[in-house]
């Protein structure tokens, strides 16, 4: 989805849980800062290198779910790659899957995000206007491949392809970077651990609008797919890519 196309949703998003835009645009200006030489240039077009026409699993956190089953993807399929989101990067190194690609705004386990880019993840920090000290002790840890991204215009140095959370945030790097199918492993919108009060109801409604975003999403014409536990792979409500297959 291009950026004029994501821009207006975003803006939808921002109103409702009150992002100020200039704490994002002070928190683009410090990772642009905070990046190595290697991670400001070309970001959009270093992740594309990873994904390009490939079955891209993107790896979500939901309760139960656990690390994807990749075993059960058919002989002959496409070639595969896994978009761990954020906290998920430890699920998958756990059962012995290194992302990829790690899409994070560093508030999961770091240090597992960091042990996956030691062993050739590429990792994709999002700035946000709430994570200002993160990105300050975490990014310069970072050992290998590495590129930023924001919540506004794109440009060389960091990119923006749409999406709020880290798990639609990779969804939608997938469908730019020319994914040949995208599958969603691992998504719940339903469920919220956090205890009843005004942390649990931001945490829901940030839930609600990354259901939204993944929507409008597969309504574009991505070919975004929900893998089930039980193996089903069905398009995405909302999309127009696919029947559903075992």
């Amino acid at each position: 989805m291009e950026y004029p196309r994501w821009a207006p949703l975003y803006r939808r998003i921002a109103d409702d849980l009150h992002l100020p835009f200039e704490r994002e645009v002070a928190a683009g200006r410090a990772l642009r800062d905070l990046l190595p030489a290697r991670g400001r240039h070309d970001a959009t077009a270093r992740a594309t290198g990873r994904l390009r026409a490939k079955e891209v699993v993107v790896v979500g956190l939901g309760p139960g779910a656990g690390p994807p089953p990749l075993w059960r993807r058919r002989e002959g399929a496409d070639p595969l790659a896994v978009v761990a989101a954020d906290g998920a990067a430890a699920v998958c190194l756990d059962a012995g899957i290194v992302p990829d690609v790690v899409v994070t705004d560093l508030d999961g386990p770091v240090p597992a995000e960091i042990a996956a880019n030691a062993r050739g993840a590429f990792i994709v920090v999002h700035a946000h206007g709430d994570n200002g000290a993160a990105l300050e002790e975490w990014v310069p840890q970072f050992p290998g491949a590495l590129a930023g991204s924001w919540a506004g215009p794109p440009d060389d140095e960091l990119l923006d392809v749409g999406g709020f959370t880290d798990g639609d945030r990779a969804a939608y790097l997938a469908a730019a970077a020319g994914a040949r199918s995208i599958l969603l492993w691992g998504f719940d919108f339903d469920r919220v651990d956090e205890p009843p009060g005004p942390v649990r109801e931001r945490k829901r409604r940030k839930l609600g609008w990354a259901r939204v975003a993944l929507q409008e999403l597969a309504a574009d014409g991505a070919p975004l797919k929900a893998w089930t536990r039980d193996g089903r792979v069905e398009p995405y409500p909302g999309g127009i890519h696919g029947a559903s297959t075992r």
